[in-house]
């Protein structure tokens, strides 16, 4: 019996009752097709999140921030490891709890158009190219399909056009022409379900263009089932369908919203509206038919993982995979990776034989949240900055610590002992920001002020208060900014010698921390995001209009552009050749480290239209590779642009196709 049979078989035979049962997240058991409870709900962004002992990697947008596919691949099959070993073990002791599963609510591929967005720090910043290249690598490696098998499943969310504000996400219509939708907000879901092969795309809270994500017709069958040809299950984010009569007035009624979104192309509800299912049936508001046709969806999602009865080669992954010594050592190379240097003066590196007492301040300085970002698992080990600096320099140097602030002006500022330690240090490392506790997802982050999200990219006053006057204190003061997105540090800018962005490391983020602080790993990372100079430079929040959005629509000046990255050693870049074919064009580049120090180079190339109407990005970004140099090596990369990606999107949401040579190719 094929897979095909075999589904069919199961699903003719299955009641209407029994059939709903198996299309809200916590599925019912179905003894005589071998069919176990199961929850659909599990989490993996950077690593297996919730369920106990986990390598925790850094926060997507630091894993972004690394620009190397290869890595995220890597850390992808990490996670996969880890996950199939808890599913193993769980499936032993016959624990069917959430977060115990193979379905994996991962990757997070929204773009991040707006630094205030808490969410931002989930998604691989705000590149359409980007972010579709580091999705497709986070998904092929967590999914690693073979012969009809699927290690884990992963889920491209949220569909679509979804990136706040987080306290009207519930009932928010995103109004989107149909330019920037096919431009900027459905390439890297494109390319998810067409490279990738995603098991899962999840639908958003949003509506886009007045109907609810969840229920939407254009997005859920008109281009994802119809355009890309997808063919694996859609699930709602948890509540979207509640919300779809609730509040979004879509429908009349919680049966009425069941069936308008299961008939639209939402397979299964994170939720319990899909319940009512059962009655929007006996109202003759959908067909046996439709559900017949969600549940071959998600149904085989279940099958691919060996879930229907079957065995699979994943099945005798042992628990000594989960946080074993090779995943924290992947995890540290990737925070070592994923830092940006912004400012250095020279202070970088420290010279470890001449640094004989060092201050760690702030209030990340000694912080565990800082290190995991949201949506994450419990590390066996941490490594906090104070932590990690301690144990690098070990016995010859005095580390202290002292908080001296908080996040923002509370009773639990000690700035008298902070000030002192500054003033008797060699250098001082200030640890700055915030945590994941202050920016988020509505409910989770600890601002209900803003639910989740900021209601400006400046650091809090009390922050930059406390920096200007550690800095009168000891002038060798390096500035670590820990954060999910961009930050201003226009206030502060005179009183760091060094500045570097950290985002939320992961679990061996001091080691790393230390590593680069005194030189043995030179800092590679580039900005996924525009760190802009003030939140008046900025659109309203709520506009999803890509004018003067990003770096490739952004008309002013950047504190510090998408892409940029300070690095402790130079290179030096050839003039670009470029040779253009019938179908294709190739740019070749010469790459040289110049400087003294070992180290990687993340090599961009964009492109802009020459004679480009005044709707067209700046420039775009079309590829990247991210090379290793020793000192004085020179290396060639070449890239092949094939005729197929030259084209423009008009304002229909059209492309309209272009010489090569009508655009300009360039590395930045």
């Amino acid at each position: 019996m094929d897979k095909n049979e075999k589904l069919k078989n199961i699903i003719d035979n299955l009641t209407v009752p029994e059939k709903v049962s198996q299309l809200t997240n916590s599925a019912a058991a179905i003894s005589r097709f071998s069919i176990k409870k199961y929850d659909w709900w599990n989490e993996a962004l950077h690593g297996v999140a919730r369920a106990g002992n986990a390598t925790v990697f850094p926060q997507a947008i630091g894993l972004a921030a690394a620009f190397n596919e290869e890595l995220l691949g890597k850390i992808a099959a990490a996670i996969s490891d880890e996950a199939r070993a808890k599913y193993n073990d769980a499936q032993k002791r016959e624990d069917f709890s959430r977060y115990y599963g193979l379905t994996f609510w991962s990757p997070n591929i929204n773009i991040f158009r707006d630094p205030r967005w808490g969410r931002g720090q989930e998604t691989y910043g705000e590149d359409p190219y980007l972010t579709s290249r580091l999705g497709v690598s986070f998904i092929k490696n967590l999914q690693q399909k073979k012969d009809g098998r699927v290690k884990a499943a992963a889920c491209a969310k949220h569909f679509a056009v979804h990136s706040g504000p987080e306290g009207e996400r519930h009932g928010f219509n995103a109004e989107v022409g149909e330019k920037d939708l096919r431009e900027t907000y459905l390439p890297a879901f494109e390319a998810a379900v067409k490279e990738a092969g995603v098991e899962a795309v999840m639908g958003a809270y949003n509506a886009v263009n007045g109907e609810p994500c969840c229920c939407n017709k254009y997005l859920l069958k008109d281009i994802l089932r119809d355009e890309w040809g997808f063919s694996g299950h859609v699930v709602s984010d948890c509540g979207a369908i509640y919300d779809i009569s609730e509040n979004h007035k879509f429908a009349p009624d919680k049966p009425s919203a069941a069936a308008v979104a299961l008939k639209n192309g939402c397979d299964l509800n994170c939720g319990e509206v899909y319940e009512k299912l059962i009655d929007a049936y006996e109202q003759d508001m959908i067909t046996e038919k439709d559900l017949d046709i969600a549940l071959y969806h998600t149904l085989g999602t279940r099958d691919r993982l060996g879930m229907l009865g079957d065995k699979t080669e994943y099945d005798d992954i042992p628990m000594s995979v989960v946080a074993c010594e090779e995943h924290k050592k992947l995890s540290l190379q990737a925070a070592m990776e994923s830092f940006v240097l912004l400012k250095n003066d020279g202070i970088l590196p420290l010279n470890k034989a001449e640094v004989k007492k060092i201050a760690v301040l702030g209030p990340n300085a000694n912080c565990i949240e800082v290190l995991l970002g949201n949506y994450y698992g419990y590390p066996t080990e941490y490594s906090t900055v104070f932590e990690g600096i301690k144990e690098y320099l070990g016995e010859n140097c005095e580390v202290v610590t002292a908080r001296g602030c908080s996040y923002f002006n509370t009773h639990e500022d000690d700035f008298d002992a902070a000030f002192s330690l500054a003033k008797d240090a060699d250098a001082v490392i200030l640890c700055m920001g915030l945590n994941a506790d202050y920016e988020g997802e509505q409910g989770d982050a600890n601002n209900p002020y803003a639910a989740g999200d900021r209601l400006s990219i400046e650091l809090p006053d009390m922050q930059v208060w406390f920096i200007n006057k550690v800095f009168e204190q000891n002038k060798n003061t390096v500035l670590l900014n820990f954060s999910g997105g961009a930050f201003s540090f226009g206030r502060v800018d005179a009183s760091a010698r060094a500045i570097m962005q950290c985002w939320y490391p992961g679990e061996q983020g001091g080691r790393a921390i230390a590593k680069t602080l005194f030189g043995e790993y030179s800092p590679s990372g580039k900005l996924p995001v525009t760190f802009y100079e003030t939140t008046d430079d900025l659109p309203d929040f709520s506009d999803y209009s890509m004018k003067n959005r990003t770096y490739r629509y952004f008309t002013g000046e950047p504190a510090y552009p998408f892409g940029f990255g300070l690095s402790y050693t130079s290179f030096i870049y050839s003039a670009p050749q470029i040779t253009y074919g019938e179908n294709f064009v190739k740019i070749k580049v010469s790459v040289k480290n110049t400087g003294a120090f070992n180290g990687a180079e993340v090599i961009k190339l964009f492109r802009s239209e020459i004679n480009a109407p005044e709707n067209q990005p700046i420039k775009s970004l079309i590829r990247f590779k991210k090379i290793d140099l020793k000192a004085g090596q020179s290396r060639e990369v070449e890239f092949a642009i094939p005729a197929a990606e030259s084209y423009r999107i008009n304002d229909d949401g059209k492309k309209e196709y272009l010489a090569l040579n009508a655009f300009e190719y360039f590395f930045s």
